[in-house]
């Protein structure tokens, strides 16, 4: 079996799609009709995370999930295809290719500045824009210099990348990891994340993403967003704080934001059911 090729027991396979776009072999996992729906997932994870929730929402909608370029099954991209315009700027292409308008996107972390990007370009023009514990805002703007440089060497590393595949393969050392986000992730969850980690490909994609993410001039642009945005913030949140989404609140007067308790950085894998409900009252908003 090849990098990209999807393990027997991959979740919800059957709805997985490889498609060709920009010079990319991506995959999708396509499910459902209705109006389209845009799932963006986060840093370091792929449509898998959204399994949960696409499974009550595809009643509802036509649900489109890919995985960013490098990660999950989504074939590897240039280092200038990772920053936030090189994705968004392939996600829109990606969409052409699937005849896709989405009426809301819902971004967890990451995916919901490219969710953002997509609609500041004119790229979509959705409804409805979600943020799940979403990452907007630049972190410590003193040190993201000497962050974006460190992560550029050591995605370019493959000595490094085969390290941290080799260390992340046992079950310990992930759920560690994913307990430090805050969140108590469902085992089928911790599995996904175990296969993931466990390619060095993805751990490159990974870091080539980090080392080309700007997010100074996303946050100078907010105040144009047109689309209704729904800012939901989980409380036991460990990588993205509360507070971030709460300045958002502050900031964007046309924002709504929801709060959840005892759930972390994945509550949306914890408890699907509460973000698909908040996806359809996104929908509902004009």
């Amino acid at each position: 079996m090849t990098d990209y090729e999807l393990p027997e027991n991959w979740p919800d396979s059957d709805s997985s799609e490889f498609i060709e776009s920009s010079g990319l072999r991506w995959h999708v996992q396509i499910r459902g009709s209705g109006p389209d729906l845009l799932l963006l997932h986060g840093t370091g994870a792929s449509s898998h995370s959204w399994v949960p929730m696409a499974r009550l929402l595809e009643s509802d909608f036509r649900v489109i999930a890919p995985d960013l370029p490098g990660q999950g099954f989504t074939e590897l991209a240039p280092a200038a295809q990772c920053s936030l315009t090189g994705m968004s700027r392939a996600i829109a292409h990606l969409l052409q290719t699937l005849d896709a308008k989405p009426v809301v996107i819902a971004g967890h972390s990451a995916g919901a500045a490219i969710a953002a990007c997509l609609c500041l370009r004119g790229s979509l023009n959705p409804r409805s824009v979600v943020s799940i514990n979403g990452a907007m805002l630049p972190f410590g703007r003193a040190a993201a210099p000497v962050f974006s440089k460190a992560a550029q060497l050591l995605a370019a590393s493959p000595v490094f990348t085969q390290l941290v595949a080799l260390h992340a393969v046992p079950r310990k050392p992930v759920e560690r990891m994913l307990r430090q986000t805050g969140s108590r992730t469902p085992p089928e969850m911790v599995r996904c994340y175990r296969d993931l980690l466990g390619k060095p490909r993805h751990v490159a994609a990974t870091l080539r993403m980090m080392a080309n993410w700007n997010l100074e001039q996303l946050e100078a642009n907010l105040d144009r967003l047109n689309p209704a945005l729904s800012l939901l913030v989980c409380d036991r949140d460990s990588v993205v704080l509360p507070a971030q989404g709460e300045e958002l609140a502050r900031r964007l007067p046309g924002s709504e934001l929801h709060r959840i308790a005892d759930l972390g950085h994945l509550g949306h894998e914890e408890s699907p059911e509460w973000f698909a409900e908040q996806v359809r009252r996104a929908a509902a908003r004009s």
